[in-house]
């Protein structure tokens, strides 16, 4: 990616809830700014290279009720504790983010858009409150790619 806007879906749609990220980016369509990430975290620091701004989107689990939408902030500030990410990967996100930061890789702008989930067992479908939750945010990150 070279300048300009990314949206990064990061998830398994294959886990429930977990499928968030790339449920919002596959429902933004075939638009070269939005790509679907259901590997390793640690890769995205090649994904956003060269990007201007990144908004990532995944599933979390705070204990907030599901649907809710979090929007956060990490270069100002590491990711909150109790905000963690619904991944089963060793490396997650939040560590990518500060490994990023020291190897100094982090884009000028990134932002997260954390969808609470509320089950993320496997070949379960996205539960009614994140689906709703995928829309809104989907209207929301089109009307900014301006599609």
């Amino acid at each position: 990616m070279t300048g300009g806007l990314l949206v990064v879906g990061l998830g398994n749609a294959w886990r429930g809830d977990d499928g968030a990220g790339p449920a919002v980016a596959l429902a933004l369509g075939d638009d070269p700014r939005v790509l679907v990430h259901e590997g390793e975290p640690i890769g995205l620091l090649e994904a956003w290279a060269g990007a201007q701004e990144v908004i990532l989107v995944d599933a979390v689990s705070s204990g907030a009720p599901a649907g809710t939408v979090h929007r956060l902030d990490p270069l100002g500030a590491p990711l909150p504790g109790g905000l963690a990410s619904a991944s089963t990967h060793a490396f997650g996100l939040a560590d990518t983010i500060e490994l990023a930061r020291t190897l100094e890789r982090l884009p000028p702008r990134l932002t997260i858009y954390g969808i609470e989930g509320e089950r993320f067992s496997a070949g379960e479908e996205l539960s009614p409150a994140v689906r709703a939750a995928v829309e809104a945010v989907h209207l929301e990150l089109r009307e900014r790619l301006g599609t």
